[in-house]
């Protein structure tokens, strides 16, 4: 069979072009009709790139878990580790020593072997700085790998991974998309290019990426997993969610994901399936503890004060979010400290605290995201809070950013920039978010996403000790701890929980939301 340069079927090639050209023609007054077997996505954005190990956001993983697969997965509908492309794994009594089988018999999508060396180049890429592939990064969350020590083929088909120390989050690590594995092969032909130029050997195939119109993938019918029912999936950036409502209703896409809460009563009858699932998400404001206003505690606890958050999560989240207590999801229900209570909506006690830093009248600079992975309803909540910090005597200036440039600005720390950003994670272990966001050596220049330079020497330890405790509940008091320490200094506005949404046509059938917040497009069928 003839296929193109991507490596896609001619007739899947018309498939997906067929529908590109519709999705990407705009819908008049008439309702669009795509074509049966090719799902159009509305995205929220841009990928910023199809590299599972050089990226972070969630609106990128919904596509990378569909070109890659990980050693193990997520269980359908639970946080729960499966076997994957490993069919199973030994650890060693010490907690140091985890030794994979793999699947027999797998190929990468350009036709290479999938084997224990694949696995090691994957681990070495992005923990050696000496590999020759190291710079076709940088690797942002490698730190999820930092307890690795070596990592070793042992026979074609078993790889061994040797820890520097007992790591609990390690078999959950894998299953997140930073574990996913990149063919070899496409890696060293393409190079710092391999992002726009991906290989895997999950169920769908790469074939286009035009820039700001469309990723467009392939159901690979060699899939070890049992063929897609899906012929091609287009993923659209969308990044005005009103466009993607609009989009929806009129037929142009066939799934959307995060609908603005404000937009659900739209999709109340029989043409539409609105989905909702609970899952391990805390939205917050990262206060800069290194400089201005909030380098003090008590002006980062008046801020948490004068945020309506229950108004924020009613009013303009339509009920689809509870209020954060604190910077670990109640979905890691064992983790949880449920005896936080969140900062009460008080301006009274704001302005005490102001008053009493001397920071009445502070110019704050707020960075805002237009969309992006998570933010539910970004620019009306930043809104919403600059008008509650204005009410309490603050003069707050927003600027506001499309996510992959707001990414870009936040990331890299707040330091001579801003005062206060907003962000969203949606994580897989309650080691996750803190320890790369709330500990000291997760600032900015160390390689962490610590962006407010937040530092306390007990929650750094307590942290540390977590990681390496192979005991549950030791882990679950160590974490209730730190809770209780991140809530009192407050180096974030603790702001909602939310639960996802997403919606589909109902020309979509077995679609279901993941609690990891990811797509997955394997089972799902469209007429």
């Amino acid at each position: 069979m003839l296929k193109s340069p991507f490596g896609m079927t001619r007739r899947g090639l018309l498939v997906a072009g067929t529908a590109l050209s519709l999705a990407l023609g705009g819908v008049t007054g008439a309702v669009a009709q795509t074509p049966p077997g090719v799902l159009i996505v509305g995205q929220i954005a841009e990928p910023k790139a199809l590299d599972p190990a050089a990226v972070t956001a969630v609106n990128d993983f919904r596509i990378l878990m569909n070109v890659y697969d990980g050693l193990v997965r997520y269980k359908d509908g639970t946080l729960e580790v499966e076997p994957a492309l490993a069919t199973g794994w030994e650890i060693s009594d010490d907690g140091t020593e985890y030794t994979f089988t793999l699947r027999e018999g797998v190929k990468f999508h350009d036709g290479s072997d999938f084997d224990a060396d694949a696995v090691v180049f994957n681990f070495e890429r992005m923990l050696n700085e000496d590999h020759p592939y190291y710079d076709t990064g940088p690797f942002p969350l490698a730190f999820f790998f930092s307890a690795v020590e070596t990592v070793e083929a042992v026979d074609p088909l078993t790889v061994k991974f040797t820890l520097n120390a007992p790591y609990a989050p390690f078999l959950s690590n894998l299953a997140y998309p930073t574990g996913l594995i990149v063919s070899p092969a496409a890696v060293e032909q393409h190079g710092a290019e391999f992002g726009r130029n991906p290989s895997g050997t999950g169920p769908f195939t790469f074939a286009e990426w035009r820039s700001n119109e469309a990723v467009v993938v392939e159901a690979n019918p060699d899939y070890w997993d049992g063929a897609p029912e899906l012929e091609a999936v287009v993923f659209r950036p969308i990044t005005d969610a009103n466009t993607r409502t609009a989009e929806m209703l009129a037929g142009g896409i066939d799934l959307m994901v995060e609908v603005p809460p404000v937009s659900l009563s739209e999709f109340q009858d029989d043409r539409f399936t609105v989905h909702e699932q609970a899952g391990p998400h805390v939205w917050f404001l990262i206060l800069n503890a290194k400089e201005g206003p909030f380098a003090d505690k008590r002006v980062r606890q008046a801020a948490n004060y004068a945020v309506n958050k229950a108004a924020i999560v009613n009013d303009v989240l339509e009920g689809t979010a509870e209020v954060a207590a604190g910077p670990t999801p109640p979905a890691f229900a064992w983790a949880y400290n449920d005896a936080l209570e969140p900062y009460p909506y008080d301006p009274e006690k704001a302005k005490e605290l102001i008053a009493e830093a001397g920071a009445e009248g502070a110019e704050l600079t707020f960075y805002v995201t237009e969309g992006g992975s998570g933010m539910l309803d970004p620019v009306a909540m930043g809104t919403a809070i600059q008008a509650d910090l204005e009410a309490v005597g603050f003069d707050v200036s927003i600027e506001t950013y499309e996510w992959n440039t707001f990414l870009g600005e936040v990331n890299p720390g707040l330091e001579g920039k801003a005062d206060m950003a907003e962000m969203a994670w949606m994580t897989n272990d309650p080691d996750t978010l803190p320890y790369l966001a709330l500990r000291t050596e997760a600032w900015p220049e160390s390689g962490g996403f610590n962006s407010g330079y937040y530092s306390n020497e007990e929650v750094d330890a307590l942290l540390e000790q977590a990681r390496v405790s192979t005991d549950q509940e030791e882990r679950a008091g160590l974490y209730k701890q730190m809770q209780e320490i991140v809530q009192e200094d407050a180096p974030w506005v603790f702001v909602a929980n939310w639960k996802q949404n997403a919606v589909t046509s109902d020309r979509v059938e077995n679609f279901s939301l993941q609690p990891s917040f990811f797509l997955l497009l394997g089972d799902v069928a469209k007429n």
